[in-house]
């Protein structure tokens, strides 16, 4: 593998660049607000939460609903949108440009869920007492799989834990998964994608060319507040759940785009953390450790065990809980979220050099999957082009080569 010496801009927040000297000033300033945001946010988060949130989330989301219009879908169903090929071409064109402004030959990383938090062993065991409506696919009957599970944060930038935007992911690889994959690159494992928001950052591919954009020129907050195509609701809806993470093995994440649960049904997923401590953020209001949230992981297993619930939520409403529309939030009154399996990530210690740097070798794409959990809807569509092409790039300028992990990898 190439040198890692100088990683490029990507390590870093760069400023930004949007060709506008009165919006780069505006730009900053939103960032300097959420930066200090960030600093009190711990003192007053535990009771927006249990007073308000869902509230509010409920209230966006009608308001969501009352501009939508009902399709007359089925379950399951999902439509082309149009221009979807050119605007997935955009995507990765863009996020392909970015990467090589960002990082530099043997330094590539992410351009999205960049900073690796840890990578860590873990067992994923199905329930016995599912309901038999549910049983297809990988929950079919009761089985443990070893899994490597990455933990991260936002992208596309590597920077210190409290000055990004709050915002986790989790990554499952199951591995010794039977039966035959929907992409070719891997034969026995089976990849679960969650994010720390219940709703996307944007409601379809469309949205996602502008997000794009505006990340190009390291000014996001203007995807949501582009008076020409405003995106305030979803931006409420983000805001809602990011916040000053304690610990990756704390949250609660979504799949926030469905899935199939066998043929003629829909899914969504979360990972919810069986975990009631909370982590203290050290130094607070002052600036913590920049990698404060991986130490938290660190402590966490050097002295337990940590379990997550995995949880499924059936599609019962084509309307209220869209296929192609991955910001709206769909509703647990409409359809409750049932346990199905249990993620064990036993005690252990994870943060060698090595081992971090294994997180750079794997390749996460929800297209890594049996048919019986195909994604659905345009933006899965766009991932699987997506994160394959974006994947091999940067194997590609790290001088990799695709690797399939076994579960029996040392450091």
């Amino acid at each position: 593998m190439v040198s890692r010496s100088n990683p490029g801009p990507g390590f870093g927040l760069p400023p930004p660049d949007t060709g506008s000297i009165l919006l780069n000033g505006i730009a900053r300033a939103l960032t300097f607000a959420i930066h200090a945001a960030r600093r009190v946010d711990p003192l007053f988060r535990p009771t927006f939460e249990k007073l308000l949130r869902d509230r509010i989330a409920r209230l966006v989301t009608a308001l969501m609903n009352r501009k939508r219009k009902d399709e007359g879908l089925k379950i399951a169903e999902e439509k082309l949108q149009p221009d979807e090929e050119a605007h997935l071409d955009q995507i990765i064109e863009t996020f392909s440009a970015q990467l090589e402004r960002l990082w530099t030959p043997g330094n590539f990383e992410r351009g999205g869920h960049t900073k690796t938090h840890g990578i860590v062993r873990a067992e994923l065991t199905v329930r016995d007492d599912l309901p038999q409506h549910m049983r297809r696919g990988l929950f079919v009957e009761p089985r443990t799989f070893r899994a490597w599970v990455r933990f991260s944060g936002p992208g596309p930038y590597v920077t210190p834990d409290i000055d990004d935007v709050g915002f986790m992911s989790m990554s499952i690889k199951l591995m010794g998964v039977p039966g035959p994959k929907l992409m070719e690159d891997e034969r026995h494992t089976q990849d679960f994608l969650g994010v720390s928001t219940p709703t996307f950052v944007t409601p379809d591919t469309r949205a996602n060319v502008r997000l794009q954009h505006w990340s190009y020129r390291n000014a996001q907050i203007f995807y949501f507040l582009d008076p020409r195509d405003s995106h305030v609701l979803d931006s409420i809806m983000q805001l809602l759940w990011t916040k000053t993470q304690r610990s990756p093995l704390e949250g609660d994440y979504f799949s926030c785009v469905p899935y199939l649960l066998g043929e003629g049904q829909a899914m969504q997923y979360a990972f919810l953390s069986r975990r009631k401590e909370r982590s203290r953020v050290p130094r607070l209001p002052r600036r913590p450790p920049d990698n404060y949230l991986r130490e938290a992981m660190a402590k966490t297993l050097a002295q337990e065990d940590v379990e997550f619930d995995i949880v499924l939520q059936v599609q019962t409403d084509p309307h209220k809980m869209p296929i192609e529309n991955n910001a709206v939030l769909w509703p647990t009154s409409v359809s409750p979220r049932v346990p199905a399996a249990v993620l064990r990530i036993p005690k252990q210690t994870f943060d060698s050099p090595g081992q971090l740097d294994f997180a750079r070798v794997l390749t996460y794409n929800p297209w890594h999957c049996i048919a019986e959990h195909r994604p659905l809807g345009n933006q899965s569509r766009a991932r699987k082009r997506m994160y394959s092409e974006l994947a091999r790039l940067r194997q590609q300028m790290n001088q990799v080569e695709h690797y399939e992990p076994t579960g029996d990898e040392t450091f």
